[in-house]
């Protein structure tokens, strides 16, 4: 059985909002460098009671090609991936900074004033 990987916090807000909203993975990624919060989504989206206002997808796409000068990303991630990429750099820098203070000697260390 396979272990279930962590995502952070700070990714699930993104999860939530492409299930809710039945965005792709492509409209996610544009709408993070994009800068928008997907707390906000609802009131981008709010076709209901305001007729006029573009489906989220398309207003996503709109705002990115205005921004970017380009319709998509180039490298298209989805939220699950660029997770576990930021858990590995983190377990990365987390293992270099242990390293260091192993290979870090007694003499090395500035006197203590205490003794």
């Amino acid at each position: 059985m396979a272990k279930k990987q962590r995502i952070p916090h700070k990714f699930l807000p993104w999860i939530d909002a492409r299930k809710k909203f039945r965005l792709s993975n492509a409209h996610i990624q544009m709408a993070r460098e994009l800068g928008l919060s997907p707390k906000r989504f609802g009131d981008y989206a709010d076709t209901t009671d305001q007729p006029w206002k573009v489906p989220l997808p398309q207003f996503i796409e709109n705002q990115y090609e205005k921004q970017f000068g380009k319709e998509r990303p180039d490298v298209v991630m989805s939220i699950e991936e660029i997770a576990a990429a930021h858990v590995a750099k983190r377990a990365q820098r987390k293992a270099e900074k242990l390293k260091a203070r192993q290979n870090e000697s007694p003499q090395d260390l500035p006197p203590n004033s205490l003794d």
